[in-house]
């Protein structure tokens, strides 16, 4: 009987002893051990097709524990490294970085060529490899951008770059509605995927590189500066405020606390740059990284890139025909009056909060949850360009919308959400993690566009601009997968706790 990857492996994980370290508090693998050490290093998907996607057959999933099991000598001396290196890390006083994100690798490279932790030498190879990882910081931490950017003078300084950029935007937007090449060329990178080649327009290439020379791109995001924009950025979910405004400069970040992409504050914006970069040493000097993000952040789409600002229109362009749920009589009417954000819409902690610097899926997004009205009415989706609602079954419905919404609408745990949204008064009427799922699933273009914007901000920070239309469609169905994959996990998450709590409201276990 085919069962669930993530079953199969929490069961095998249990079985082993002497891999704490690398384990949740309920006995599973952390999230981070699957990404970093067990998929790439151990179980290998990509090698073993029966041991990838999220339902595995009996003969995968005996694959996949005997690979397991085959490791298990390597896994835990990966564990006592890590012990060993989270040790003398508060030795040394190291306080940069996410330490299962610095070393789970390194730790599985040790436990490989070393075995386990040489009690005599084990703790001066820690400390060598600290150095060797944290070295390649260059001065480029998250310390020496506090001390930078909270400097007396400095503050007035950067406090008043950021008023002359935002005063020197650009004024208006052109009055050209490009939403039909946006139509066109996603139509075109689904059907070069699936093998539907257009020899008309060679694949999708000249119509993108049409856009980008034509500043497509940046005319979308001129257009989300003002508030009588349809719809707004407001409206998707990029801004808690009617329009985007002026960056605050700010003096902390934390990745539980990071506010919408239009909303984040200078220094939260480098923060999570520095967060995610495996070799700062690459990145700009601090002073610089400064200046150029308060550049970027008043710029349109709040990126400099132009191709970049291309994919985040036509991602834009993508978002809003996405219908997971399946029923598009549940679309908002961007037209009609927005209720205020919700007090919880802010980022969720996560590598959502982390620029992402290449084109492959990421599966570790969070995306966020707010609340709209819905109409009844006929279904409907604003025009990005000119603010007229469109049919949700106008032609705008590409090949890339109906891949992924396929693919959306076949997850089990939107079979299980739809239960929760087929009415407004039904979805408002009950609480919960499944409940706030079910309402992304309502709106499903905000988790989308916030994942998207923090892969292109990633990117734009690195200066790798987007070429080719595979390269774009790589990065836009990768947000999609992300996003459903975390949706995924907050379901087990959120079932896992109903199963644990036998007196949680009987509604929410019923729901699950």
């Amino acid at each position: 009987m085919r069962r669930p990857r993530a079953l199969v492996l929490d069961e095998v994980w249990r079985g082993l002893d002497g891999v704490e370290p690398l384990s949740g508090p309920q006995g599973g693998p952390l999230r981070r051990t699957v990404k970093l050490i067990l998929d790439p290093l151990v179980i290998r998907p990509v090698q073993h097709p029966q041991c990838a996607g999220p339902i595995v057959t009996p003969d995968g999933a005996r694959l996949l524990a005997t690979r397991v099991h085959a490791a298990t000598d390597v896994l835990r001396a990966t564990a006592a490294w890590f012990t060993l290196l989270k040790q003398v890390r508060r030795t040394l006083r190291i306080t940069e970085g996410n330490p299962q994100d610095l070393y789970f690798q390194r730790c599985y490279e040790l436990a490989t060529t070393m075995g386990m932790p040489d009690p005599a030498q084990g703790r001066a190879t820690a400390e060598a490899t600290l150095r060797d990882v944290h070295e390649f910081a260059a001065g480029r931490t998250t310390t020496a951008l506090k001390e930078y950017i909270t400097e007396g003078s400095q503050i007035r300084e950067l406090v008043g770059l950021i008023d002359v950029a935002w005063r020197r935007r650009p004024a208006g937007a052109t009055t050209a509605d490009h939403r039909a090449q946006f139509t066109a060329l996603l139509d075109a990178c689904a059907a070069a995927r699936l093998g539907q080649h257009r020899d008309r327009d060679d694949n999708g290439q000249a119509g993108f590189d049409r856009l980008v020379k034509t500043n497509a791109g940046t005319h979308s995001g001129i257009e989300l500066w003002h508030q009588d924009c349809v719809p707004s950025a407001h409206q998707l979910g990029l801004t808690v405020r009617p329009a985007p405004q002026p960056p605050a400069l700010g003096t902390s970040a934390s990745t539980s606390t990071l506010g919408l992409p239009f909303d984040r504050t200078i220094y939260e914006r480098v923060f999570t740059a520095l967060q995610a970069s495996s070799d700062r040493a690459e990145l700009p000097p601090i002073p610089d990284l400064v200046t150029i993000e308060i550049a970027r952040s008043c710029s349109p789409w709040a990126l400099l890139d132009e191709s970049l600002r291309v994919a985040a229109a036509a991602g834009t362009e993508l978002a809003l025909g996405l219908s997971p749920i399946g029923d598009p009589a549940q679309r908002t009417d961007f037209n009609q009056p927005t209720q205020a954000t919700q007090p919880d819409d802010r980022a969720r902690p996560n590598h959502s909060a982390q620029p992402d610097h290449s084109s492959q899926p990421d599966h570790s997004a969070r995306p966020d949850s707010e609340t709209q009205p819905h109409s009844p009415a006929q279904p409907v989706v604003a025009d990005v360009a000119d603010g007229r609602p469109r049919d949700n079954q106008s032609p705008a419905q590409t090949a890339a919308h109906r891949v992924i919404n396929g693919r959306w609408q076949r997850e089990a745990y939107v079979l299980q959400a739809r239960r929760l949204v087929v009415s407004a008064a039904g979805a408002g009427s009950r609480a919960g993690p499944l409940a706030d799922i079910a309402a992304e699933l309502r709106t499903p273009w905000r988790p989308y566009l916030r994942r998207l914007w923090v892969r292109l901000h990633g990117r734009d920070v690195r200066e790798t601009a987007v070429y080719d239309p595979n390269e774009l469609w790589d990065l836009l169905d990768g947000v999609a997968r992300s996003v459903m994959l975390d949706h995924r996990m907050r379901v087990k998450q959120a079932l896992s706790l109903s199963s644990r709590a036998p007196e949680a409201d009987s509604t929410e276990s019923r729901a699950s």
